[in-house]
Parts: C-alpha cells; structure tokens; sequence
C-alpha cells in the first residue's frame, strides 16, 4: 500500500469479517421478498406469464447538497451539475440558512427570481429542479444560529424566539407539504453564538417543540457535526447522544438523528487524524449506540479529501467512499447518505467575485477547497468517487428479474426496496405498471386483461 492507502489499514486488516457484516446486513435490512401476481379479467391465476421486474429507484435516500443549482459560469456548465446530479442523488440538501434567506428585515429570498447570493440558491429554484427530476428534497437548517442574519446580534432571547418563530411559521407555509425532512437545529458546538438565544438551556428544546407545532407531519432532524458524531468513546454519555436524549426526554419530538461526516484533515496529519473516523469498529459502535435513541440516522454532510486530482489520490478517495457507504447502507438504523459538495472548487470559506471564478481554477488553496472534497473537478469532469457512488446505488444495489408465474400465477424474487418497472406477457398481451417493494408492501396483483 501506498502511504496514502494506510488510512484504509483497519478496514483491510477486518476485509473478510467486514465483507460479511456489510453483506449479511444489506441482504436483511435493504432487500425483501416480493411477490407478484398475474390473474385474468375474473381473478383466476395465469401460469406461465413472462414478468419483467427491473427497479427504477431506491427507497433509500442517496444524496449531495444542491448548492451550486444555476451558479456556475455558463448555461452549459450548470446544465452538466444538473445532469451528474441527477443522474445518481434522489435526495437535494436545499439551503435556507437564514441570513441568506432574509440578508436584511423583510427581505425575503424564497423565489426563483430573487438576486444571488454565492452557495445559497432560492429555494424554489430547487424545488423546480427536485420535481422534474423526482428528487426528495430535505430542508438546511431551521435553527443554525452560526448563520443567523445579522440584523439579529444583540437582539434580546425573546425578541430572537419572536423572529424565529415566524421564520418557522413562514418556512412551514410555502414549503411543509413539499419537503419532508427538515432539519431544525444544526451544530451546537460553537463557542459564541450570533445571538443569545444560543446560550439559553432550553434552545434545542425550545426549537423542536415550535417546529412540531408548524411541521406537525415532517420529519424533525437534529444535526451535528462530525468530532461529536465519531470521535467521541462511543458511550451513551457522549456530548451529542446526551443532549439528544435529554432533550427527547423533556418533550421535543425529533424524529431522526443527522450525523456528519467532514475528513477535515490535514494531508500531512491524514493518517493520525483519521484513526478515529476511519476505524469500523468505531463506526459500527457509534451507529448501535445512536440507533438505541429509536430513531433512523441520517448521515447528512460527507466530505472524503482527495488533496489533489492525480489518479492516485483521486483513486483512494473512491475506496474511502466505497467502504463507507457499504458500511452506512448496511446498518438498520441508517435511512439516509448525503455527500456534501459535488463540485470541486465552490466549497465553504471562500467567497468569491464572478470575476474571480472565471480568472482561476478555483482556487484550491482557499478554505474548504484545499481538500478537494467535490465528486466533480473544478472543470466538471466526474472524478472515481462519483463513478463509484453511481455504480452502487445503480448496478450493486440494484435488482432485474425476467421469469415465468408458477400454477398458482405467482412469481416471487428478493430485491432492493425501492420502485420497479413491471412489464407482463401472458395470452397475448402486454401489461405495464409499476411496483413499490418496502418492508410493508411486499405483494401485488397484476390484472390481464
């Protein structure tokens, strides 16, 4: 192994355990058995009947943050991120952070038409994008104080909630019936807040118990970020799992448990820095324990650096990710897998001009860029990791089935939950219709007329 592919020691030292875990776990919490019927016009079976199954989409969620949506220099570049976004992610993290929202009292930035703000696009201009393309879009973040607008510094605790609770009134309003996840506290770490609200015992508790009276139907996610999600021992009295508990216990209803995962780590101090996050043992611990709060994980923002774009190092981010999400995908508690920057070059903590981006190759020196996280190059062209993402979620995890009903007119399969495509042939003529295969819905009959 190359220097660089010792990060991956602990998971080849346990290959063969590890590949047994990850497969024994896909095959008994991401398949069932289905079961299809084929009868006539009066209901009796039809034997022989030649049925094609082929899954067009997963009920897992697989997604990226849709930050750059119709930010980058060309029409033609944004319709390529449009294109290898769609092409593998059913699931957009959606901005509404909320000084990008709301940069000024009362200015609003909802619609398609509003003006730019750099990695913040409107949020119907997502949605648009979501519905054409039957993407799930999942709302970032209700609560995140970090991003507060700035017209609220030095606004008293009462007055924030005020503000806040009409933001969440107003969120709820346009968008409660279109997004599904909404996320409503995000890293509670920070050392100072924007406002005081922060520092207040009944934040996260406070702001759960407002999101349920205005998201009654939404799945209500807390989120965290990555050193108290991963690096901590693994105990129930870890920073992030007592906080969560606590504040279930007082009352607030959240509903799923968002996990980051950032390798914000130095080139130079990969290795070191990563014998904690990249340790399955770790990760397995720290899945069980937080699937003890009962409720599903969402693993909500992924960042695995490449460094650079040579093919080594582009090579050993594609192995990390594939050995990640098999991981994830394999444990019962996971529900979702959202990577965060699809593009290499736009990341957090560079803010640039237009002129800026055209005169350079996107800076990759300059704050999160350094780690050259993205699934595509600054130039768009999709990099090993991207390629093997789609290759799980589309070839790996996927299920095809062509055979014929047995005398009682059924055919029965094990598949990957998620949407097929059902074309049957029997007497003559075809039937098409499609097939939703979850743990609750395993049968369907299919009518010839």
């Amino acid at each position: 192994m190359t220097k660089r592919e010792n990060i991956l020691c602990l998971f080849e030292r346990q290959k063969p355990e590890l590949d047994k875990k990850i497969a024994d776990g896909i095959e008994r919490y991401r398949k069932g058995d289905a079961l299809i019927r084929v009868t006539d016009a009066e209901g009796r079976p039809i034997a022989g009947a030649a049925v094609k199954a082929v899954q067009k989409s997963h009920k897992f969620r697989f997604g990226a943050n849709l930050f750059l949506l119709d930010e980058l220099k060309t029409a033609e570049e944004n319709d390529t991120y449009k294109k290898y976004f769609s092409d593998v992610f059913n699931t957009a993290t959606l901005p509404f952070y909320w000084d990008s929202i709301e940069p000024e009292k009362g200015m609003l930035r909802y619609g398609k038409d509003s003006f730019k703000i750099y990695r913040r696009p409107a949020p119907d201009l997502c949605l648009d994008f979501c519905e054409k393309n039957g993407i799930e879009p999942r709302e970032h973040a209700l609560a995140y104080d970090a991003f507060f607008p700035k017209w609220l510094e030095g606004a008293s605790v009462g007055l924030v909630k005020l503000e806040l609770e009409r933001r969440f009134e107003e969120i709820a309003y346009r968008y409660a019936d279109k997004i599904p996840t909404i996320e409503v506290t995000n890293e509670m770490e920070w050392e100072r807040g924007r406002t005081s609200f922060y520092d207040s015992p009944d934040y996260v508790e406070w702001c759960f118990k407002t999101a349920e009276k205005y998201f009654p139907r939404n799945i209500l996610c807390i989120n965290e970020y990555t050193p108290l999600c991963w690096q901590d021992r693994g105990r129930t009295t870890d920073k992030y799992y007592a906080y969560t508990e606590a504040n279930m216990l007082k009352g607030a209803r959240i509903d799923a448990v968002g996990m980051q995962y950032h390798l914000f780590n130095s080139r130079e101090t990969e290795y070191d820095d990563t014998r904690k996050t990249l340790d399955p043992q770790k990760l397995y611990r720290h899945l069980d324990m937080y699937s003890q709060l009962g409720k599903p994980i969402h693993i909500t923002e992924i960042s695995v650096p490449a460094y650079s774009w040579t093919d080594d190092d582009e090579q050993i981010q594609a192995k990390v990710i594939e050995w990640l999400y098999s991981l994830w995908f394999s444990h019962p508690a996971v529900s979702q897998i959202i990577y965060w920057n699809l593009v290499d070059g736009y990341a957090h903590l560079w803010n640039p001009d237009p002129e800026m981006i055209k005169a350079s190759l996107g800076n990759m020196s300059v704050g999160e860029n350094y780690y050259h996280s993205g699934l595509l190059r600054f130039d768009l062209t999709p990099k090993p990791a991207y390629f093997k993402i789609k290759e799980l979620t589309s070839k790996v995890w996927h299920t095809e089935k062509t055979a014929f009903t047995d005398s009682d007119g059924t055919l029965s399969f094990r598949g990957f939950y998620g949407g097929y495509d059902i074309e049957i042939n029997a007497s003559d003529r075809t039937v098409c219709g499609h097939y939703e295969l979850s743990e609750t819905n395993k049968c369907k009959t299919f009518c010839v007329r």
